[in-house]
């Protein structure tokens, strides 16, 4: 391919990409394999354009001061949104996000507490979605004069940027000694579409977006 050719054909594949980022979904379903998807419904909250679903039951959370987290679940059914992505990453990205939502919500409460040692939350997390961001053109569309104004305008939206990853969850909180269902609901998080840190390694906006997850629980739970 000529220099003239390439030097049209490049924008061309980010219109290209963006026209599909349009039309496409990622955003998390009523999962028929999570228990409490029967219990949620749809999200009027400002919120909304990351947790669709949500079931809470009225509560103080205040009285809480222990929480329990059970080892993060990878979502099997048929429903899943991972696109494509290996069991190998998907595994990394549970592992993360159980590492990270107990060293968030450590800043609250004791994890891993006895129920004897008073009003005991347990949290179940179930990965049920996730997508990489494409190495090089990740970065490159953040600049680039097709992609860079479609960023933009994400980044002012709080959208998802052109070409990047993301990921999808379940939460689940109930009381540990009457397994009574408190919170529930599906959630996608993704970087600010601007964030160039977060296209370096493919699976570093999904972590990112994990990051903001485990900061939005918390930020509830206060």
């Amino acid at each position: 391919m000529s220099l003239k050719h390439r030097l049209w054909f490049r924008p061309l594949l980010i219109v290209s990409a963006i026209a599909v980022a349009g039309c496409s979904s990622t955003a998390p379903v009523k999962y028929a394999g999570i228990s409490s998807s029967a219990q949620m419904s749809p999200n009027s909250a400002e919120d909304s354009d990351h947790i669709p679903y949500r079931y809470s039951a009225p509560v103080d959370w205040s009285k809480y001061r222990n929480i329990t987290i059970e080892p993060v679940a990878i979502y099997s059914g048929s429903d899943g949104q991972f696109n494509g992505l290996t069991q190998d990453d998907r595994r990394q990205l549970a592992d993360y996000m159980g590492k990270k939502f107990e060293e968030t919500l450590a800043e609250k409460f004791v994890t891993h507490a006895s129920a004897t040692n008073g009003p005991t939350l347990r949290l179940k997390l179930t990965l049920t979605g996730a997508d990489t961001t494409p190495q090089v053109i990740g970065t490159f569309t953040k600049f680039d004069l097709a992609g860079g104004p479609y960023n933009i305008v994400q980044s002012v939206r709080g959208g998802r940027g052109l070409m990047s990853g993301y990921v999808n969850y379940a939460v689940e909180l109930e009381d540990a000694a009457t397994h009574q269902l408190l919170l529930a609901y599906v959630a996608e998080q993704y970087p600010n579409a601007m964030n160039v840190g977060a296209t370096f390694g493919s699976l570093s906006a999904a972590e990112t977006g994990i990051d903001k997850g485990a900061d939005q629980l918390v930020k509830t739970l206060r």
